[in-house]
């Protein structure tokens, strides 16, 4: 168990190091490998994404790659909408909280392996 939690560990900061998500690799390793709630899970997800990306955030500012002026709206937005999702994350049972966990990662895997624009 404990050799999974450090790949999962390390594969998830690697990913979220390319600013990809992490998550994507922790929240479905975790579900798989543990008996934490969904709750759990996702919480621990934030909470190992906040280290990992203040790392990554400190490369890409270093390497002159992070617009302020486009990330301001963005950082607004996204904390309402992560206040938001806390609550809704609390209040939703963890089987239909993994269940959009799932429809959201295959949504998202569905529209990059049909998106045209590769840049």
């Amino acid at each position: 168990m404990t050799a999974v939690l450090i790949l999962s560990g390390l594969v998830s900061g690697i990913i979220a190091g390319m600013g990809i998500g992490g998550g994507s690799i922790l929240v479905p390793m975790l579900a798989v490998f543990t008996t934490l709630s969904q709750q759990e899970i996702q919480a621990i997800n934030l909470t190992v994404f906040i280290p990992a990306s203040i790392t990554a955030l400190t490369v890409h500012i270093k390497n002159k790659s992070v617009d302020f002026s486009l990330s301001r709206p963005i950082i607004i937005c996204g904390l309402l909408g992560s206040a938001a999702g806390a609550f809704a994350a609390l209040w939703l049972d963890g089987i239909i909280l993994r269940k959009i966990f799932a429809f959201f990662i295959l949504f998202i895997g569905i529209f990059q392996l049909v998106k045209k624009d590769c840049r």
